[in-house]
């Protein structure tokens, strides 16, 4: 039986990663798109990158399939996309998601949004910590 270590073990061969400073440089490209596939909570309670867009892991592949009629014409398979998450496990499932979909051009936050602000990177909408 495979765990869920397994599987980011395995989607992590087939897909790129970038450090904090090579994401955050790749963010600011005028036609690349950055998806934050945590959840809204996570968004709110920790902010997220500038310009990202919000669509949570569960609901991916339905806003990334151009036949689907959810589809959100944002996230094109020719674009360059870049995924980020709370750790990188999500972001790493989820790029292979899309490479399966047929986009050419993913990669992913390494280490997620720890790694981001260990980098002291700026997030947005981040809240005050109540402890």
């Amino acid at each position: 039986m495979n765990t869920l270590a397994d599987l980011v073990e395995e989607a992590s061969t087939t897909v790129d990663s970038l450090s904090a400073n090579q994401f955050a440089a790749e963010a600011d490209q005028p036609h690349t798109v950055v998806v934050d596939v945590r959840e809204a909570d996570e968004c709110v309670r920790t902010g997220s990158i500038a310009n990202a867009i919000h669509i949570p892991r569960g609901l991916l592949e339905f806003r990334a399939d151009p036949t689907n009629p959810g589809h959100d014409p944002r996230l094109r398979p020719n674009a360059r996309v870049l995924l980020c998450c709370d750790d990188g496990a999500r972001a790493t499932l989820a790029a292979a998601s899309l490479q399966h979909l047929g986009y050419t051009a993913v990669a992913l936050l390494r280490g997620g949004l720890r790694a981001w602000d260990a980098a002291r990177l700026p997030l947005i909408g981040r809240m005050s910590s109540p402890y």
